[in-house]
């Protein structure tokens, strides 16, 4: 059982290095993040990007260059070309955003000819690490997927639960959320949820335990599902948080961590290799923790 984002990084340094390549690595934020994860032996870092500029920045946050791969390549486009196809080749194996659009990136992960593509939909998944809860807990999709149909969730439970059981979780316990916990045909949200638990419960979503539709407060807690009236080997537990859209999971994430006071890791998943997207807004902390929960899984 996960209890603190930190043990991701004892994970990392516990096999050979992962070798990271920062696309367009002209940015200051994730080009810190990355000779920072070097510096404290959680990866090994590729730069693709403009070579003058990342010099510069190098210089500019304290840090030498030396040991580290760089290949000039000022054009974004051609920068993010590059990255993808050093990990499709197996010369890297983590990409990581840096100075360009998601939009960019994600064109070059998705290229039929030479990109990353898996035939699952590609999904974001967040940890966190809450005061108030007894272990890590998984929430998605906050950033990737607007409103994903019912193909849509299997695909996003799907991605989470096998990163989760490459984490040591054997058996992720999967709360599928709506406001309510029982099934309302008038609720989209609830379907969804009861016809994702079923599916489990039949073997069509393997190796983890679905429940649903559960509200958030059963979702984490036993006290709450029991004055309810809720039996459930999932409520209090939950390893993963699936939310109905965008809107709720993005309000739960960012709850988490301006209101909560959690501590957070997040990737991209869906494609062959896990994929760091960070935020200028993330904080220097969750953007090491973001590298290093990429480079945990052997």
């Amino acid at each position: 059982m996960l209890k603190k984002l930190f043990e991701l990084h004892e994970m990392a340094r516990s096999h050979a290095k992962k070798r990271l390549v920062l696309a367009a690595a002209h940015d200051e934020n994730a080009l810190e993040a990355v000779l920072n994860a070097s510096r404290q032996g959680i990866v090994e870092g590729i730069l693709v990007g403009d070579v003058s500029k990342i010099e510069g920045l190098a210089q500019k946050l304290g840090f030498s260059l030396d040991g580290f791969r760089v290949v000039d390549e000022p054009d974004v486009d051609q920068a993010a070309a590059i990255a993808v196809k050093m990990v499709r080749e197996k010369q890297a194996d983590i990409l990581m955003k840096g100075n360009l659009g998601t939009s960019t990136l994600l064109r070059a992960v998705l290229n039929k000819e030479w990109g990353l593509r898996t035939g699952e939909l590609i999904s974001h998944l967040a940890l966190f690490e809450l005061p108030s809860y007894h272990k890590i807990i998984g929430l998605t999709d906050a950033a990737m997927n607007i409103a994903p149909d019912l193909n849509g969730k299997v695909s996003l439970i799907k991605n989470a639960t096998a990163y989760l059981r490459k984490l040591g979780i054997e058996q992720p316990r999967v709360a599928v959320l709506s406001a309510v916990e029982t099934v309302n045909p008038d609720m989209k949200s609830t379907l969804d949820a009861s016809a994702l638990a079923k599916m489990a419960d039949r073997g069509q979503i393997k190796n983890c335990i679905i429940d649903g539709p559960l509200a958030f407060d059963n979702a984490v807690s036993k006290k709450s599902a029991e004055h309810k009236g809720i039996k459930s080997p999932v409520a209090g537990e939950a390893d993963l948080l699936v939310a109905n859209d965008i809107d709720a999971a993005n309000g739960l994430y960012k709850a988490f961590i301006y209101f909560a006071g959690a501590k957070c890791a997040a990737l991209i998943l869906g494609a062959s290799a896990p994929i760091v997207l960070t935020s200028r807004a993330d904080s220097d902390e969750t953007k090491l923790n973001s590298i290093a929960l990429a480079a945990a899984v052997n």
